[in-house]
C-alpha cells in the first residue's frame, strides 16, 4: 500500500518542477550540469531512476545517509533504495512519461548486489563512466550539504520534464511533416526498407522488429491462415504477462499458439535458449516453433 507522505513528496517535487521548467531550482552551476548530464543521457536511463529513489528516501527519512541505499551495509542510516524505487518511482515515472528505465535501477549491473557506501571514489564499472561519476558526486553533494535532497529531486524531475517535452515536440513536428507530405509523395518499397534498416541500426529499437514481424503476419494472414495475438507491454516480463514471447502466432479462429517470436537487441545466450525451452515444455499444447530474432 502506497505511503501517502512519500507520494506527496513526489507530487510536490513535480509541481515545483513544472512551474520552473525554464529556470533551474538550484544556483550551483557545477551541480546543475551533473543533473542535466544524467537526465539527457540516452545511453543510460538507470542513473536518473537511482537518484530519484535515493533522494526520495532521504526526504522521507532525513536521518538516512543518501550514499547507503543498501540494507546489506548494516548501518542504522542505511536503507533499501530498491524498495523506494519499485514502490514509488515506477508509478511516478510511468504516470508522467519521464525518460527513465521502465524497471528498477537496482537490477542494473552497476547498482546490483552492492554493500558499500557509494562515495565518489567507488568504481561502479558502468557506461558511460561520466554519468556514473556524476551520480556518485550528486549523492556526495547531498551528504556534504552542498544541495538538499529536496533540491536534487526537484531539479532532476525538472530536467526529465524538459527532456520529455523536447521529445514530444520533435514527434509533433515529425508527424506534422508526414501529414503535410502525405498527399505529395509516397516512398517506394526501397525507401521504406531503407528507413527500417536505418532504424534497426539505432540503439534501443527492440520494439521495431516486433512490429515488423507483426506487420508481415498481418499482411499475409489470409494466405498463411495464421494471425498475430494482441501484443503485450514490451517492458513487462513474460512471467508477469503470461505470454510465451514478444509475438504469439495462432491459427486463424484458434487460440493455440503455434509459433512464438522473441526479439533481442543483444546476442542470444544459452540462458535465453534454456528459458525458451522451459516455456515450450510448459505450454499446452506444445509450441511448434520458437524463433529468436536478434539485431546484434
Amino acid at each position: 500500500m502506497a505511503n501517502s507522505k512519500v507520494t506527496a513528496i513526489l507530487d510536490l517535487a513535480l509541481q515545483k518542477a513544472s512551474k520552473s521548467l525554464k529556470k533551474p531550482i538550484i544556483n550551483d552551476s557545477a551541480i546543475e550540469k551533473r543533473i542535466e548530464l544524467i537526465a539527457r543521457n540516452t545511453q543510460n536511463r538507470a542513473c536518473a531512476r537511482f537518484i530519484l529513489a535515493c533522494s526520495l528516501a532521504k526526504i522521507d527519512k532525513p536521518g538516512l545517509d543518501i550514499r547507503k541505499p543498501y540494507t546489506e551495509i548494516g548501518d542504522d542510516d542505511a536503507f533499501s533504495g530498491r524498495t523506494y524505487d519499485e514502490a514509488y518511482i515506477t508509478e511516478f515515472v510511468n504516470q508522467n512519461e519521464l525518460p527513465c528505465n521502465s524497471t528498477t535501477a537496482f537490477l542494473t549491473p552497476a547498482f546490483r548486489n552492492r554493500n558499500v557506501v557509494l562515495t565518489p571514489e567507488v568504481n561502479l564499472v558502468g557506461r558511460p563512466e561520466s554519468v556514473y561519476k556524476a551520480t556518485l558526486q550528486l549523492l556526495d553533494d547531498v551528504y556534504q550539504r552542498k544541495i538538499t535532497a529536496e533540491e536534487l529531486l526537484t531539479e532532476l524531475v525538472r530536467w526529465l520534464l524538459v527532456v520529455r517535452d523536447e521529445k514530444r515536440q520533435r514527434m509533433r513536428s515529425l508527424l506534422a511533416s508526414l501529414r503535410a507530405a502525405k498527399d505529395e509523395t509516397s516512398l517506394p518499397a526501397e525507401g521504406i526498407i531503407g528507413l527500417i534498416e536505418q532504424h534497426l541500426k539505432l540503439k534501443n529499437t527492440s520494439r521495431l522488429p516486433v512490429l515488423v514481424v507483426a506487420a508481415a503476419y498481418e499482411a499475409a494472414s489470409d494466405y498463411l491462415r495464421e494471425q498475430v495475438q494482441p501484443l503485450q507491454r514490451h517492458n513487462a516480463a513474460d512471467k508477469r504477462t503470461g505470454s510465451l514471447g514478444d509475438l504469439e502466432i495462432t491459427l486463424i479462429d484458434e487460440q493455440q499458439v503455434v509459433t512464438s517470436y522473441e526479439m533481442k537487441t543483444r546476442k542470444v545466450t544459452k540462458n535465453d535458449i534454456d528459458h525458451a525451452i522451459e516455456k515450450v515444455l510448459k505450454s499446452n499444447p506444445l509450441i511448434q516453433n520458437y524463433i529468436f530474432v536478434t539485431t546484434e
